[in-house]
């Protein structure tokens, strides 16, 4: 089956991107902060109660975050929330948290316990609507931006986002830079999230310690800064606090934080300046 979400576009024919003060690597940092229901499972599939996923999971909203924010704090990062509705209801003291840092956030299904698979369109069409009016009405704006549970989408999951106004989608893994989708209404951009450098895959997947999850982050980024002094790139750091936000994980997260920052031109950017600063520029 042909992919008709966007064209082929082969990054050495494209035209120099830049970012804002000649930054070579726009940096984002995605926490997904997560609920899950303990009598669905995790994705409705597994043996309920699942006591060891469910509370390992719990101990990111419990402590693992918290450690995320204070790491952050010292950096002066905003993050982008990639956020289960779900949390706005049940764990009211992170969004307030969040919303104090003026983190941005981004639409993250209601629960992971509930990914869009195979929902009928009426269906899906009133989960998104339902995960952006209630971050809305817990933050105090609507997200702009979305990343699916899972990253897992229908066929017509992009046009949904555009008719609900949504700038940008994180879960097309398949770039460095955005790039604009097809969509039947309306207009979305591409976002590069990360599944390589993402704790999830790394710890879960690919069995890596945190010395080597750190060393990750700082090898891509020293590529695209190699890269960004021609062509401006995107990086993002995908993380989920019950994984980063272990004890002897989180100085991990700060040492390559610390790497990052002895670079002069690099952009600490959310998900929706980078999306507005693209679209403001990418043709000048």
């Amino acid at each position: 089956m042909e992919n008709v979400r966007y064209d082929y576009s082969p990054i050495v024919e494209r035209k120099a991107l830049s970012w804002p003060h000649g930054a070579r690597v726009a940096v984002w940092v995605i926490p997904n902060i997560e609920w899950f229901d303990i009598g669905l499972g995790l994705g409705g599939g597994t043996l309920v109660p699942d006591v060891r996923n469910f509370a390992q999971r719990d101990y990111g909203s419990r402590v693992g975050v918290w450690r995320i924010m204070e790491v952050l704090d010292k950096h002066k990062i905003r993050a982008t929330v990639a956020l289960n509705a779900a949390v706005c209801d049940h764990h009211p003291q992170i969004i307030r948290e969040a919303v104090k840092r003026e983190w941005d956030f981004m639409g993250h299904c209601i629960t992971n316990s509930s990914p869009l698979a195979d929902l009928p369109e009426d269906e899906e069409r009133k989960v998104i609507h339902s995960t952006l009016q209630t971050i809305a009405a817990a933050t105090g704006k609507k997200p702009e931006g979305w990343l699916g549970s899972g990253l897992i989408e229908t066929f017509n999951t992009p046009d949904i986002l555009a008719e609900e106004g949504l700038k940008y989608v994180a879960d097309w893994c398949c770039d460095d830079q955005p790039f604009e989708m097809k969509v039947k209404k309306g207009r979305l951009f591409s976002i590069p999230y990360s599944m390589a450098i993402n704790d999830l895959p790394a710890f879960v997947n690919f069995h890596c310690t945190a010395p080597q999850f750190c060393e990750m982050i700082q090898d891509q980024f020293d590529v695209l800064y190699r890269e960004g002094e021609t062509q401006a790139m995107v990086m993002g750091i995908a993380l989920h606090p019950f994984l980063i936000g272990l004890p002897y994980r989180i100085k991990w997260l700060d040492k390559a934080l610390n790497y990052i920052k002895s670079h002069d031109r690099v952009w600490y950017a959310t998900g929706t300046e980078i999306i507005d600063w693209y679209i403001a520029n990418r043709n000048q």
